[in-house]
C-alpha cells in the first residue's frame, strides 16, 4: 500500500473520480485517526456502507472516497455538534455537506490538496490539507447557522462549533485548527481557500447550500429571523416612546409644563381683572353714609371686647350665637368638662393615665417584623403569589453570595487598570482559599460552603470564578498556561474542555468578569466572583438558617481578612450576602437613636420655654414650665406605647418605621395641642376662678384641638386601606397613637395644667412643688400672666395682619401662591418611583460600595424566567408548537417572541434568547441526535458513549464499548409524528431527558440546566402544572431600570397569554419587591385624595360651613401639591416612606389650616377685621406653639448619620413645616380676607357675646 501511495504522488491526479485521501493509517497518541494521503480512485462501496453513508451524507451516492472506519469515525466526530444545530435542519445539513464532502466525495481530490505528512510508526499520514471551498458555500453555511441558539446556556450555538465567529471565515479557521492533544477538533491542520491555483486543475466544492428559510428544512424564527414568515409578523418597537413635548423656538417644554403655564397666565389676568373691577366699583359706592358708617363700626371693636370681657365671668353660654350646631355642642361640652376637670384633676388624671397603661401591658408581646417580603409586600400580591408558585412548584431562586475585586483608576479621568494578571490572579486563589476553609457554626455544628452550594451536576459548587478555568485548582494555573489560557478560554469556554468548569459547565466570562466594554473581556477591570447557594422553601432542612450562619461568617471573614488581603496589592473589594441587607437594615434601625433622642430633647426644651411665661430673674423658676413640658413629652410617649401595646396584643408586629417615626410624628401633632392649651389658658383674665379660666379656654380651642385631632387621625387611618404592609400597619398604629394623644391631651393634660396653675398662683417652684416662695414685696398680688401682650402677638397684630390687609400684597400674594402649586403640579410629573438601596442603609455600611461597584461592573442583568402553567403536551394539544423554537414550531411562539424581544433590549430589557428545555428535549429526542436519547435492548435508557457505564470513570478515552455496543437511538423518523413525540412517548423520556447528564457526546442533556425548569408532579395525566424557560434582564443599574424592566415583562408576557391562549407570567427574583412601584402614583394619590376628603367631611360636619371645609381642603392640597414639587428638586423618589410622609402632611397641614380658619368662622365684622382678629389671636399660637415646635425637632434629624433620615424625614418634614407655615400664615389669612365665608346672622348685642379670640389681654 505505501509503495501505491508513492506511485500515486508521482502522478498525483486531481480530477473527477479520484481521492486525495483514503483509509486510515494511523492515530494520534490521544487516539484520533489519521487518514492515509492515498491519491486513488474513489471505491465502491458496498450496499452496507453505501445505505450508511446516505443515512447521514445524502450528496454522496456512487464510488466513495471513505472506507467504514472512516466514515465512523466522521459519524462519532460530528455527533457532538448535531445536537446544538439539529433543530435547524438547514443548518444541520449545510455543516454535515461540508465534512461529508471532505471524508467522503468521490471527487475529493478536486478541492482537497493534501500538504503535509507525518510518519506514525512504519506509514505516513496526513498532517495537513488545504480544502478549496467557495465563498457562496461558506457564506451559505454561515448565514443558515449563525442565529442558531444552544438552549440551556442562552447563547448561539456558533459561541460553541465556531468560538462565537463573526463570520464564515472566522468559522473556518476555528474549525482548521490542528486540535491539541485530548482537546476536541480535527486532528490535522485544514487551510480553507476560495480559490486553487489556475495550473492545478482543481475546483473550489460548492455544493448547494440551504436557506435557514427554505420551504423543506426551514428553520424556527428563533433560530432565523430572516425567514419570511417571520418577518412579517410585527416587529418590537426599536425606540422608547418619548413624553409630549413643545418646541417653541430654541425652548422645548414639556406639554404639560406648557397647558400649565397657560393656565396659570388666563388665570392670575382673570384674577387681576376681577380685582381690578371690583376695586373701582368699590370706590364708586363710598359715600359720607358709608364712611361715617364705618366710623362707627371702627368703635366697636372695643365695646365687643369689653362685653366680652364682662360675660365670661357671667354665662358663657350666651357666647355661641354664632358657632354651627356641632360647634356649639361642643363648646357647651367643653364648658361643662372644664369646670368638671379643674374640681377633680387627680381622678381625671388616674383614671386617663391608667386606661392608657393597661393598653401597655400588650407590650409583652411586642415584636419586630425586619423580613423585607413581609414588610413591602401586601396580601393578594400577585407577584408574592407568583413567587409562591414558582417556589413549591419549580424551585426557589438560589441565595447570592458575592466579592467584586476591582482596580481603580490614578485619577478620576484615567481608565482602570486591567485586572487581568498573574499577581491577581494568584490573588485570587488566596482569596478562595480563605472561602474553602471557612467554617461557620450552626447549632454546634460546622457549615462550609460545599455543604450549602449549589451543584447543579454533581460534586463541586457552581461557583461563577475565572478560576474555573483552571477547575479551581491553583496547581493548574501554570500548567494551563496561566493569563494566556484565560484569555484563550475567553473565546473558547463553551467548546474547549481545558476551559469547562470544575462543575463540569460552561462560565460565561460575562458573569464572572466587569469593567469591561462589548466583548473585550481582556479589558475587564473587575473580577465578580459569586457563589450560588441553595435555598428552601420555608426553611425546608434548615437550610436556610444553616445559610444565614455560613453568611454572617463570610462576611466577617471578608472584612477581617479578604479586605485587607485585596488592599495590600492596591486593589478594592467589596462584598454582599443575601442576608447582608436584612442585617444592616437591623444596624440602621440602633444607628441614629441618640438623633432621636436629641431631637426630643430638644423639642422639649422648646416646649418647656414656650409654655412658661417671659423669664425674669426673680420669678423664673416659678412662672416657667418645665415640669408641665415633661409631663407633656412623657404623655406623649404613653400615647405611642399605648397604640403598640394594642397592636402587639392583637397580634399584629411593629416595624423600624413606627419604632422612628410616629414617636416624633404624636410629639409634633401632641405639642401643638399643648401650647394651644396652655396658651388659651394664659389669655384669659387672670380675675376669673382658675375653673372659670379652664373652662373658657377649652370652649375657645376645644372644637378647633377636636375639628384637627379627629382630621389627624382619619388622615391617618385611610393608610390601613393600603395594601404595603409597612404603610399600612404605620398608619393603623400611628392613628391610634394619634386618638391617644388626644385624649390624653384633654384629659391628663388639662390636669396637669390645672396643677401647673395652682402651683404658679400658690408660688411654688417650677420641678420641686414642695419649694414655696415667700411673698415679696414686689409681688403684685393679681397672679402671674397679668401683663401686656406678647411681642409675638403684638407683631401679628400690629404687623403682620396689615400688611397681607393691603391690597397689592393680596394680589401678590394669591399669584405667588397659585404659581407655585402650578410649579408642584409641573414638577411632580418628573418624580421618579422607587427606594434606592444605598439610601436606606447606614452611610458607613459596607454594602454602600457593593451597590456602587454592582451599577460599574456587572454586565448581565438579574435572570428572568417565563413560567407557563398547565402546558398540555398531549399530541391533539398544539401547546407544544406554540411554545418551542425549533423547526417547524410556530412563528408566534412563546420562545420566538422572546427571542424576537432581545433584538431591542433597550425597549424589552430581555438580553438574550431563552433557555427552553422543551426545544433541548425534541432536539435530544430527535433520531438526527443520534448520541442522545438511546436505549439498551432491553428498553432502559443507554447513557452516550462517553459517559458511564458505556464510558468507565477511569478510562482516559473512550471508543466504542462491549457495554453499550447495542444501543439503538430511542426512535426512527417513522415513530414520530412531524418530529413530534406522541403523548406516550413524550411521558415516557421526559424524565430520561431530565436525568440525562450532558457531554461532548450530546451536549442536550438536561440534568443540571433543567433540573428544576419542569414540574414532574401529576404530569402523567398529560398536563405539566409548572414549567420555565430562563433568559436574562439587561443590567440594571437605576431603581427605573427595575421598575421599568418588570412592567415590560409583564407587558410581554399579557400579550403572549393573549395570542396563545395559555397562562404565562414572568419572574424574577426582584419583582416582589417593585410590585408596588408599578401603581405607587396610583397608591398615593387614592389615599391622599381620601384623607383630604375625610379631613374636608370632619371639616364639614364640625363646622356645619362648606365653604370653610372647601378652603381647608384647598389649602392642604396645595401644601400637598407643593411638597411633590420640593420632592421633584431634591430628587426624592415615591415609594412606601414619602407616600406615608405625604399622608401624614395631610394630617400635620390640618393644624396649620384649622385653627385660623376657626377663629375667623368665630370673628365678627368684615373679611379684614376678621383676618386681623383671627390672626391676633391664633397667629402667635400658629407660629409658636406649631411651626417652631415641628421645627427645632426637624432640623436635629438634619444631622442624622443614616441618609434616609436626611433624605426622607429631614428635607421632607422640613419642607412640610415651612410650606404650612407659608400657607397657614401668609396665604390662607390672604385668601380668607377676600374669599372667607360671612359670618352668621345674629339678633342684637348676642354677636358680642361670643367667646372671641380678641380678648387677649
Amino acid at each position: 500500500m505505501q509503495i501505491l501511495f508513492l506511485l500515486c504522488r508521482v502522478e498525483a491526479r486531481q480530477s473527477a473520480g479520484y481521492c486525495a485521501m483514503y483509509d486510515i493509517c494511523g492515530a494520534r497518541s490521544d487516539g484520533k485517526a489519521l487518514n492515509c494521503p492515498f491519491n486513488i480512485p474513489a471505491v465502491k462501496p458496498d450496499d452496507l456502507l453505501s445505505s450508511k453513508i446516505q443515512s447521514l451524507c445524502p450528496t454522496i451516492t456512487g464510488n466513495v472516497c471513505c472506507t467504514e472506519t472512516q466514515f465512523d469515525t466522521l459519524r462519532s466526530q460530528v455527533q457532538q455538534a448535531i445536537p446544538f444545530i439539529v433543530g435547524c435542519p438547514a443548518c444541520l445539513r449545510n455543516f454535515l455537506n461540508l465534512f461529508c464532502e471532505l471524508t467522503c466525495s468521490p471527487d475529493q481530490s478536486l478541492f482537497i490538496n493534501v500538504t503535509s505528512t507525518t510518519k506514525i510508526k512504519t506509514n505516513l499520514t496526513v498532517d495537513g490539507i488545504e480544502y478549496y471551498i467557495t465563498d457562496s458555500f461558506g457564506e451559505g453555511l454561515y448565514e443558515s447557522c449563525k442565529n442558531v441558539k444552544f438552549g440551556s446556556s442562552n447563547s448561539r450555538a456558533l459561541d460553541f462549533l465556531g468560538a462565537g465567529a463573526k463570520n464564515f471565515k472566522e468559522w473556518f479557521a476555528f474549525i482548521g485548527q490542528k486540535a491539541g492533544v485530548n482537546l476536541p477538533g480535527s486532528p490535522y491542520g485544514i487551510k480553507f481557500s476560495p480559490l486553487p491555483p489556475v495550473s492545478s486543475g482543481m475546483k473550489p466544492m460548492n455544493v448547494s447550500t440551504y436557506l435557514c428559510s427554505d420551504d423543506t428544512l426551514g428553520c424556527s424564527c428563533g433560530d432565523c429571523p430572516s425567514a419570511a414568515a417571520c418577518s412579517s409578523t410585527a416587529a418590537p418597537p426599536t425606540h422608547k416612546r418619548h413624553a409630549c413635548s413643545i418646541k417653541i423656538g430654541s425652548l422645548e417644554a414639556k406639554c404639560v409644563d406648557f397647558v400649565l403655564a397657560i393656565l396659570y397666565i388666563v388665570l392670575v389676568s382673570l384674577f387681576l381683572g376681577g380685582g381690578l373691577l371690583h376695586r373701582i366699583k368699590g370706590k364708586k359706592k363710598n359715600s359720607p353714609l358709608t364712611e361715617a358708617s364705618r366710623d362707627r363700626s371702627s368703635v366697636n371693636p372695643q365695646k365687643a371686647d369689653t362685653i366680652h370681657a364682662q360675660m365670661l365671668q357671667n354665662t358663657p353660654q350666651r357666647n355661641w350665637a354664632q358657632l354651627s350646631a356641632v360647634q356649639g355642642f361642643l363648646a357647651n361640652f367643653y364648658r361643662k368638662y372644664g369646670i368638671w376637670v379643674a374640681r377633680h384633676p387627680t381622678l381625671v388624671l388616674c383614671l386617663s393615665v391608667s386606661a392608657v397603661l393597661l393598653l401597655c401591658v400588650g407590650l409583652v408581646q411586642f415584636k419586630v417584623e425586619t423580613r423585607p417580603d413581609k414588610l413591602w409586600v401586601g396580601k393578594g400580591s400577585r407577584t408574592a403569589e407568583e413567587k409562591q408558585f414558582f417556589d413549591t412548584h419549580l424551585a426557589p431562586f438560589y441565595r447570592i453570595e458575592q466579592l467584586i475585586i476591582a482596580t481603580f483608576p490614578k485619577s478620576p479621568h484615567d481608565k482602570a487598570p486591567e485586572i487581568l494578571t498573574d499577581e491577581n490572579i494568584k490573588l485570587l486563589f488566596d482569596i478562595q482559599k480563605k472561602v474553602d476553609g471557612l467554617r461557620a457554626n450552626h447549632s454546634g455544628s460546622l457549615v462550609s460552603l460545599t455543604d450549602i452550594c449549589m451543584k447543579p451536576l454533581g460534586e463541586d459548587c457552581a461557583t461563577q470564578s475565572i478560576l474555573q478555568y483552571f477547575k479551581m485548582k491553583p496547581g493548574n494555573y501554570d500548567d494551563f498556561g496561566g493569563v494566556d489560557h484565560v484569555k484563550y478560554c475567553f473565546e473558547h469556554f463553551t467548546s474547549t474542555e481545558s476551559c469547562l468548569s470544575a462543575f463540569k459547565g460552561p462560565l460565561d466570562p460575562t458573569t464572572a468578569l466587569g469593567g469591561f466594554s462589548g466583548n473585550n473581556y481582556s479589558e475587564a477591570s473587575a473580577f465578580i466572583v459569586t457563589y450560588p447557594v441553595d435555598n428552601a422553601v420555608d426553611n425546608e432542612g434548615n437550610k436556610t438558617e444553616k445559610a444565614v450562619a455560613w453568611e454572617k461568617a463570610f462576611i466577617q471573614l471578608a472584612k477581617d481578612e479578604l479586605l485587607p488581603m485585596v488592599k495590600s496589592k492596591g486593589l478594592t473589594l467589596s462584598f454582599s450576602s443575601e442576608s447582608s441587607i436584612e442585617e444592616e437594615l437591623k444596624r440602621e434601625s440602633t444607628a441614629d437613636v441618640i438623633t432621636i433622642a436629641i431631637s426630643y430633647l430638644v423639642m422639649f426644651a422648646y416646649i418647656s420655654l414656650t409654655l412658661g411665661d417671659a423669664p425674669r430673674l426673680n420669678s423664673f423658676y416659678i412662672t416657667s414650665k418645665v415640669l408641665l413640658g415633661l409631663s407633656g413629652v412623657l404623655l406623649v410617649m404613653l400615647s405611642v406605647l399605648g397604640s403598640v401595646g394594642f397592636f402587639s396584643a392583637v397580634g399584629m408586629k411593629s416595624t423600624l418605621i413606627i419604632m422612628e417615626v410616629i414617636p416624633f410624628l404624636v410629639l409634633a401633632v401632641g405639642v401643638d395641642n399643648m401650647c394651644i392649651l396652655v396658651h388659651a389658658v394664659k389669655r384669659q383674665e387672670q380675675d376669673l376662678l382658675l375653673e372659670r379660666r379652664i373652662s373658657n379656654a377649652l370652649m375657645e380651642v376645644g372644637p378647633s384641638i377636636t375639628l384637627a385631632s379627629l382630621a389627624e387621625i382619619l388622615a391617618f387611618a385611610v393608610g390601613a386601606y393600603i395594601k404595603m404592609p409597612a404603610v399600612r400597619v404605620f398608619s393603623m398604629f400611628a392613628a391610634l397613637a394619634v386618638l391617644l394623644d388626644f385624649i390624653l391631651q384633654v384629659t391628663a393634660f388639662v390636669a396637669l395644667i390645672v396643677f401647673d396653675f395652682q402651683r404658679t398662683e400658690d408660688k411654688r417652684v417650677d420641678c420641686f412643688p414642695c419649694i414655696k416662695r415667700p411673698q415679696s414685696s414686689d409681688s403684685s398680688g393679681k397672679g402671674v400672666g397679668q401683663k401686656k401682650a406678647s411681642l409675638l402677638t403684638r407683631y401679628m397684630k400690629d404687623v403682620h395682619a396689615p400688611i397681607l390687609s393691603h391690597w397689592a400684597v393680596k394680589i401678590v400674594v394669591i399669584a405667588f401662591f397659585f404659581g407655585l402649586a402650578m410649579a408642584g403640579i409641573a414638577m411632580s410629573t418628573r418624580i421618579e418611583p422607587g427606594l434606592e438601596q444605598q439610601i436606606v442603609l447606614p452611610q458607613d455600611s459596607y454594602l454602600q460600595g457593593y451597590f456602587n461597584n454592582i451599577s460599574t461592573y456587572l454586565r448581565i442583568g438579574p435572570p428572568l424566567y417565563f413560567v407557563v402553567k398547565n402546558y398540555n403536551y398531549s399530541s391533539e394539544s398544539r401547546h407544544t408548537n406554540q411554545l418551542c423554537s425549533i423547526n417547524k414550531c410556530d412563528s408566534n411562539s412563546l420562545l420566538n417572541e422572546i427571542a424576537k424581544a432581545s433584538l431591542t433590549p433597550e425597549v424589552s430589557y430581555i438580553a438574550k434568547p431563552a433557555a427552553s428545555w422543551l426545544d433541548d428535549f425534541l432536539v435530544w429526542l430527535s433520531p438526527e441526535a443520534f448520541g442522545c436519547c438511546r436505549k439498551f435492548t432491553n428498553g432502559t435508557f443507554c447513557p452516550p458513549d462517553d459517559q458511564p457505564p458505556c464510558c468507565p470513570s477511569d478510562q482516559g478515552s473512550c471508543g466504542l464499548s462491549e457495554v453499550c455496543k447495542d444501543c439503538t437511538t430511542c426512535f426512527r423518523h417513522a415513530d414520530l409524528s412531524s418530529d413530534r413525540p406522541s403523548t406516550i412517548q413524550f411521558k415516557e423520556k421526559l424524565p430520561w431527558f431530565l436525568n440525562a447528564l450532558p457531554s461532548a457526546d450530546c451536549a442536550k442533556g438536561g440534568h443540571g440546566a433543567y433540573s428544576t425548569s419542569v414540574d414532574l408532579q401529576g404530569y402523567e395525566n398529560g398536563i405539566i402544572q409548572a414549567s420555565s424557560f430562563r433568559t436574562y434582564h439587561t443590567p440594571l443599574n437605576k431603581q427605573a431600570d427595575f421598575i421599568n424592566s418588570m412592567r415590560a415583562a409583564q407587558e410581554f408576557s399579557s400579550k403572549v397569554s393573549r395570542s396563545l391562549k395559555m397562562e404565562v407570567y414572568p419572574y424574577s427574583v426582584f419583582y416582589m419587591f417593585f410590585e408596588q412601584y408599578l401603581d405607587i402614583w396610583k397608591t398615593a394619590l387614592i389615599n391622599l385624595s381620601i384623607a383630604i376628603a375625610a379631613v374636608f367631611a370632619v371639616c364639614l360636619i364640625i363646622t356645619c360651613s362648606f365653604w370653610s371645609s372647601a378652603i381647608i381642603l384647598l389649602v392642604i392640597a396645595m401644601i400637598i401639591i407643593d411638597l411633590l414639587g420640593v420632592m421633584a428638586v431634591f430628587h426624592i423618589q415615591l415609594n412606601a416612606l414619602s407616600v406615608v410622609n405625604l399622608i401624614m402632611s395631610v394630617g400635620i397641614a390640618v393644624e396649620f389650616c384649622v385653627h385660623i380658619t376657626h377663629a375667623f368662622s368665630i370673628s365678627s365684622g368684615d373679611r379684614n377685621r376678621r383676618m386681623k382678629e383671627a390672626l391676633g389671636g391664633m397667629g402667635a399660637s400658629v407660629f409658636s406653639g406649631i411651626t417652631l415646635t415641628k421645627l427645632v425637632g426637624v432640623i436635629v434629624l438634619g444631622f442624622s448619620r443614616s441618609e434616609v433620615f436626611v433624605v426622607y424625614y429631614f428635607k421632607m418634614y422640613l419642607a412640610l413645616v415651612l410650606l404650612s407655615f407659608l400657607h397657614g400664615l401668609v396665604f390662607l389669612p390672604v385668601f380668607l380676607s377676600m374669599f372667607g365665608p360671612a359670618p352668621r346672622h345674629v339678633e342684637g348685642d348676642r354677636q358680642d357675646h361670643r367667646p372671641s379670640v380678641s380678648s387677649l389681654p
